[in-house]
């Protein structure tokens, strides 16, 4: 369940115009920490002025709110490696490169998304869907096909 903190993260960001990849809370009581990693909808690189921008309206709002400390840490950053959750985040990154994690599967593998298929199975809804990637295994290409739900851990990974 989402808490109060993290309804008015994604809200805020919402008004502005970036989404929301992750939100993590650290440093003490007296003095905590906000790491907030932001994307953008049109997919460009996020800048230095997105997280200035994105920075000024979650002060905005968390500045007396009583959700934190009033000393708090806010740090606003691009998502660099980011987690890839959900069917919808595989579907929009085909074409990129993932760090996957699926222990059933041959446990951690980079490769490039090549698709997100549904499978059609009654009742088995997006949990269902699969992954296909392609991997380079001593210098062929490979597809493996992995259920999203054995997937562990993913994340963006860059290729030069």
């Amino acid at each position: 369940m989402k808490d109060a903190l993290e309804d008015v993260v994604v809200s805020e960001l919402d008004a502005v115009g970036y989404d929301l990849v992750e939100l993590r809370r650290g440093g003490t009581k007296s003095r905590p920490l906000i790491e907030v990693r932001i994307d953008r909808r049109d997919g460009e690189p996020v800048s230095v002025d997105d997280c200035a921008t994105a920075s000024r309206a979650l002060e905005a709002r968390l500045d007396g709110s009583g959700l934190v400390a009033p000393q708090y840490v806010l740090q606003v950053s691009s998502p660099g490696e980011r987690p890839i959750t959900g069917p919808s985040e595989w579907r929009r990154f085909v074409g990129q490169w993932a760090n996957v994690l699926a222990p059933d599967h041959g446990g951690r593998m980079e490769g490039k998304i090549v698709a997100v298929e549904a499978v059609d199975e009654p009742g088995v809804g997006e949990a269902g869907d699969v992954v296909v990637l392609e991997l380079n295994q001593k210098g062929r290409k490979v597809e493996r096909r992995i259920p999203l739900a054995d997937v562990k851990e993913a994340r963006l990974a860059f290729k030069l």
